[in-house]
């Protein structure tokens, strides 16, 4: 699961949960965590989250994070999440980084109310759906990434909506001025026999 010791990724997480749940904002779990929730095998090293952030400036976040033992991992980090929707932060116990996605897109608001909860190495919280994790790991469009995307496609395929997945990811192409994404889309939905 982590490189990090299980207890400690698990400590970690269950630190991240308890910060999302403080929040009482809409919000989830993503990236690697959520896809082996999904049932895919991999590792990972790191916690992402996303959070509804159209109400909350970074700040309060912070302080939220702190009380869990959530702390910056950079200078002025309430200032880079204003500029890039993102905060930075270590869980402080075991080294483990967390990466909080402040959303505020239709998509990201969509993925946040469709999240579905699940118990996690003992730990309660949301993740993405496999159809959602799809997207942001095609956005995202990293090595690693596009290896989930193709795993959960393969391993959730009866369950996702292609045509969404066209349409959404065609959207993305269009304001990253990236028409390759849609590409690389019809090549793992080929792939995993979804085409």
């Amino acid at each position: 699961m982590s490189e990090a010791s299980g207890a400690e990724f698990v400590d970690a997480l269950q630190a991240v949960a308890g910060l999302l749940a403080d929040l009482t904002l809409p919000s989830m779990i993503i990236g690697g965590v959520a896809v082996i929730a999904h049932g895919v095998p991999r590792s990972t090293v790191d916690i992402d989250a996303t959070i509804l952030a159209r109400d909350i400036p970074p700040e309060k976040i912070l302080a939220a994070a702190d009380r869990r033992d959530l702390r910056s991992r950079i200078d002025d980090a309430a200032q880079f999440a204003r500029a890039h929707q993102v905060l930075l932060l270590r869980h402080e116990p075991s080294g483990i980084p967390v990466d909080v996605i402040l959303a505020w897109l239709p998509f990201e608001q969509a993925a946040l109310e469709a999240s579905v909860e699940v118990e996690f190495q003992g730990v309660h919280t949301r993740v993405a759906r496999p159809e959602d994790l799809i997207i942001y790991k095609l956005v995202a469009a990293r090595p690693r990434d596009l290896d989930d995307a193709e795993a959960l496609l393969i391993a959730h395929g009866a369950e996702i909506d292609v045509a969404r997945l066209r349409r959404v990811i065609g959207e993305f192409a269009e304001a990253l001025e990236d028409p390759g994404r849609i590409a690389v889309l019809e090549t793992l939905l080929a792939r995993a026999g979804r085409a």
